[in-house]
């Protein structure tokens, strides 16, 4: 049964959510095909969108291609006007924004609410590195003049994923507007509703065809990877994803940039401080912010033998505290799982850790009060050992793996014994020890007795499997960019 708030959102979606596709300025209905969209909380349908089909992606690869012309040649305090304005329209329209990814994400909308906090202020943040556009000049000898400018590379294509729809939409289209690129964006066809509405809000503060949000599934994916008029795709999301967008791009040698999965470890030393890892630890799950779906969750906690019963017991009540709930309501700490397959794959993995042996000592089962949604309660299992599938494989979901340690070097084996490197969580006391740590451990965002947190202008990217490239700083805007020598050579 949907509580009356969910009712309410929904009954305003067709009148306030566009439902076509967004180039050139102007909203266009699908050449063929829509595609359903349905809440993971309560099942209903909340609205049917268009689907872009080859043709309509061609139609939006000219506008953009026409649109970065003029793009490209404006100035950087005017680009910069146009995103800082943006970033504040977004703000100014915070609540229908979060409420729209709690209804089509099952987010809880706590976490909606920071989420378009984080969206506006990498907006912002991009928006003041305009001017970090910045060449150079080469010393070759007299009579010849060796300078590099940096140029945009021209349509960039940005597939982004169902568990941060709207502030993955809004961080992504930023820093290659900035440097001067025109954009497509490529929600997930599970999540198309806040890219929709942030393309209604702020499309026409830039030149028609700057801005571009396409509806689609796998095939539309597959277009943008293979267009000869794209010059760049980047993809959020899981290394099978990645794996197939770089072979697409492969034939037209476009840039490729990756921020893919994640199986991140959380190490408590003997010396840790037990209550405040904890925390960190239900913390770097991020079960309020996304019910776990993340790649950045720090779903491996290896404790070492002198703390483990201390912390399983911790951990277990920590997570039992947890309790989810309708997304939409102001109190809900944990909303549910934003997909029919991902549920079904959470499902799946809970059942395989415990027929490999490993002991559930928190959550697991469905609530039956919300078995209406993709609701499971956040779980933690106990006695995982390194080879189990929960401790090797990205369940990305509320599922928490809890490993005993007593040898360094085995640690750090097992730690990196996985085919992902993308974040790690160290606590301990001794300053020594965590530095041999960080050194030791294959990630590429390491947090001392921290998790979770990221910082403006901080590289924010992985190792292995989990990606190419960093994100959240100058170097993503620069990335976006070519770098062109010019020798002059003049009379003396």
């Amino acid at each position: 049964m949907k509580s009356s708030k969910a009712s309410s959102a929904e009954d305003l979606l067709p009148e306030r959510v566009p439902k076509g596709l967004y180039y050139g300025g102007e909203w266009h209905r699908a050449a063929s095909g829509v595609i359903t969209v349905s809440s993971p909380s309560t099942g209903a349908e909340l609205a049917q969108v268009g689907s872009a089909s080859a043709a309509d992606l061609d139609e939006a690869v000219k506008a953009a291609t026409a649109g970065q012309k003029l793009w490209g040649r404006t100035t950087p305090r005017e680009r910069t006007l146009a995103m800082r304005e943006a970033a504040n329209v977004i703000r100014a329209n915070k609540e229908e924004l979060a409420r729209l990814d709690a209804l089509d994400s099952g987010n809880s909308l706590k976490g909606m609410l920071f989420d378009v906090e984080l969206a506006a202020s990498l907006m912002d943040f991009f928006a003041g590195l305009a001017t970090e556009l910045k060449g150079e000049t080469v010393p070759v000898g007299a009579g010849k003049v060796n300078y590099v400018v940096r140029e945009p590379v021209g349509v960039v294509a940005r597939i982004v994923p169902f568990n941060h729809p709207l502030m993955f939409a809004c961080a992504k289209l930023a820093p290659p507007i900035m440097a001067g690129n025109s954009v497509i964006i490529k929600p997930s066809e599970e999540t198309p509703l806040s890219s929709l509405k942030v393309a209604e809000l702020i499309g026409g503060l830039f030149p028609p065809g700057v801005l571009n949000v396409l509806n689609g599934g796998p095939d539309l994916g597959a277009g943008l990877s293979t267009h000869p008029g794209i010059a760049s795709v980047s993809v959020v999301g899981s290394a099978a994803t990645g794996r197939a967008v770089m072979r697409q791009a492969a034939d037209t040698l476009k840039h490729v940039s990756l921020e893919l999965g994640g199986k991140n470890a959380l190490v408590m030393f003997p010396d840790a401080d037990v209550e405040k890892a904890v925390q960190s630890a239900v913390k770097g799950m991020n079960l309020p912010w996304t019910a776990g779906q993340s790649c950045g969750s720090t779903s491996r906690v290896f404790v070492h033998e002198s703390l483990y019963d201390t912390v399983v017991d911790q951990l277990a009540a920590a997570f039992d505290a947890v309790k989810p709930g309708d997304p939409l309501s102001p109190g809900t700490e944990m909303g549910c799982l934003s997909t029919r397959g991902q549920y079904d794959k959470v499902r799946g993995y809970i059942e395989i850790a415990q027929n490999e042996g490993a002991r559930m000592v928190a959550g697991g089962d469905v609530p039956e009060e919300l078995s209406h949604g993709f609701f499971v309660r956040p779980t933690v299992f106990a006695d995982v050992t390194p080879d189990m599938r929960i401790a090797q494989e990205e369940v990305f979901g509320p599922v928490l793996s809890v490993l005993k340690w007593s040898d360094y070097d085995s640690l750090i084996e097992a730690v990196n014994g996985v085919d992902y490197g993308l974040t790690a969580s160290v606590w301990t006391r001794d300053i020594s020890q965590a530095m041999h740590a960080v050194d030791d451990i294959c990630a590429g965002y390491v947090w001392v007795n921290n998790s979770s947190d990221h910082f403006l202008g901080t590289p924010y990217g992985g190792m292995k499997q989990s990606g190419i490239g960093r994100e959240e700083c100058l170097g993503e805007m620069l990335s976006y960019t070519e770098q062109k020598n010019v020798n002059i050579t003049f009379e003396t």
